[in-house]
């Protein structure tokens, strides 16, 4: 659940940042952004809870269980990402897509060779972030779950109101053994694709150069 929830948000959250920041006054824009992060978790689900009640006498897609948990998740993890990729944009060096739009680099063509590649250790950390946020969460969950969708933190929450057995600190263990780990292959594998986010963008701005050379060549 966690990891559909968190593609989601990541394509999401990714669009909205981008959208963001061509626009020189988000406004209420932003506010729409934070609010679930300074909201208390627990305002946050009796809203969902209320929203999907009020939803749930139009459609019986949205009857408590896989999709409203789902839902729930991804409303909060979006201003994670989004806040993470605007983070990226604001100290990104624009120049470098200016100079493939100049060397008649199409959109698309600036976009996935320069911009995209650039914004690639932005978008990977803002989607771990959501996932660890998700894989944790258990107000929200706990208010938008049905009884075919339980998620780890509600197992547990179930299993130590009957006791706390050996399983339960096996699994708190493997917890946070991965989470360790996660966060040790989180800052390796930022580091490694900031130096090759780098040489895409100039490796397509290399391309583009020669194309626009390619062209130049058959109009003379």
């Amino acid at each position: 659940m966690a990891a559909v929830s968190t593609v989601a948000a990541t394509v999401i959250g990714t669009a909205l940042a981008l959208g963001l920041s061509r626009i020189k006054k988000p406004g209420i824009l932003d506010l729409f952004v934070n609010l679930p992060i300074v909201v208390p978790d627990i305002i946050m689900a009796v809203a969902l809870t209320m929203a999907f009640s009020v939803l749930r006498a139009f459609s019986s897609l949205f009857e408590m269980g896989f999709l409203t948990l789902i839902i729930g998740h991804v409303t909060f993890q979006i201003s994670f990402v989004t806040l993470t990729v605007r983070s990226r944009l604001a100290t990104m060096d624009k120049d470098m897509d200016l100079a493939a739009r100049d060397l008649n680099a199409y959109f698309f063509f600036s976009f996935t060779r320069v911009t995209l590649p650039l914004l690639t250790p932005a978008i990977i950390a803002g989607a771990m972030l959501a996932f660890t946020l998700s894989l944790d969460d258990f107000i929200i969950s706990f208010f938008t779950h049905g009884p075919d969708s339980v998620t780890l933190p509600i197992f547990i929450y179930a299993s130590v109101k009957r006791g706390i057995t050996p399983e339960i600190h096996a699994l708190s263990t493997l917890m946070l053994i991965a989470t360790v780990v996660l966060i040790l292959l989180a800052e390796r594998l930022a580091t490694a694709l900031t130096n090759r986010s780098r040489k895409a963008a100039k490796k397509g701005i290399r391309e583009a150069a020669e194309k626009a050379a390619a062209i130049k060549e058959a109009m003379a």
